[in-house]
């Protein structure tokens, strides 16, 4: 199939590319109903799938975490690959690929079925990030200690809330801090800070998810995982966020505290950063 605006759905019906406006899963999978699968976002370059590899490995992760089948990665790394190419001609140079896992068909409840797992592929095309994130905290903090801490799960509404209270104060991105009042996470990024030319960004203690660019980060540069308070973050002397469709965004203001244009750390990384992904599509 070489029309964009195409879907892979496996479920118990089959497995392969399907035509956008005709792609159904049921309304009894528990993804739906309760939530109870997990998913990956990762940019699609070229008609090319980024760190597909980590992504899958990842999914995973979240998917036995949960208690979930063992997803069949050589399947779903081969449908990817399909999914980006069908859609190539409608994404541009940049577009954003979500791969969605869950339980399968069960009951109106949250007891589990033995149907097999559904897992659908999606693309789209996406619009570039704006150069500075504005940030917002929000009112109530991520519990480090919950059973879905660190899973990358489609119950998603925690996230959802987060960044429309962030959105109505006039932020791109929500600040989440964990019990503890400890920083912890973005609604979908992960969070550094640069002081007196040191990076550190939380440990997964804290609670947040373990980005994939946030990984990257970690293996090719030097990286402190300190835990840190939100003071801690606003006297920083740089702020920025990563996350797998914006790479590395320079953080402009926190609750409205804003910090200088010029961020010389942030900008070398973002610079080193882009040339260490083109060096390999799937590092």
């Amino acid at each position: 199939m070489t029309q964009s605006n195409a879907v892979w759905i496996h479920d118990g019906g089959g497995s392969g590319l399907r035509v956008a406006g005709q792609a159904q899963v049921s309304v009894f999978d528990h993804g739906f109903t309760v939530g109870d699968g997990v998913f990956e976002t990762l940019k699609v370059v070229d008609g090319q799938p980024f760190a597909l590899t980590r992504h899958l490995a990842r999914l995973e992760r979240s998917a036995l975490r949960l208690g979930l089948r063992a997803p069949d990665l050589t399947a779903i790394n081969a449908a990817a690959c399909d999914t980006a190419k069908a859609n190539a001609t409608n994404l541009g140079d940049i577009g954003r690929m979500r791969i969605t896992y869950t339980s399968g068909s069960g009951p109106l409840g949250s007891q589990r079925s033995d149907a097999p797992p559904t897992w659908v592929i999606a693309v789209a095309a996406t619009k570039p990030w704006l150069t500075q994130a504005r940030l917002a905290t929000v009112p109530w903090p991520r519990n480090e200690r919950g059973a879905l801490a660190g899973i990358k799960s489609t119950s998603y509404a925690d996230n959802a809330l987060a960044l429309a209270h962030a959105n109505a104060q006039g932020a791109d991105e929500a600040l989440l801090t964990n019990t503890l009042g400890l920083v912890c996470e973005g609604s979908g990024s992960n969070i550094f800070m640069v002081q007196n030319g040191r990076i550190s960004t939380p440990s997964v203690e804290s609670g947040c998810l373990a980005g994939v660019t946030r990984e990257l980060i970690l293996e090719w540069w030097d990286v402190a995982l300190d835990d840190f308070t939100p003071a801690e973050l606003l006297a920083a002397d740089e702020v920025f966020i990563t996350s797998s469709t914006r790479d590395i965004q320079s953080v402009g203001s926190i609750d409205g505290n804003r910090w200088p244009t010029s961020n010389p750390v942030t900008e070398q990384l973002i610079d080193l950063f882009g040339k260490r992904c083109g060096e390999d599509l799937d590092p």
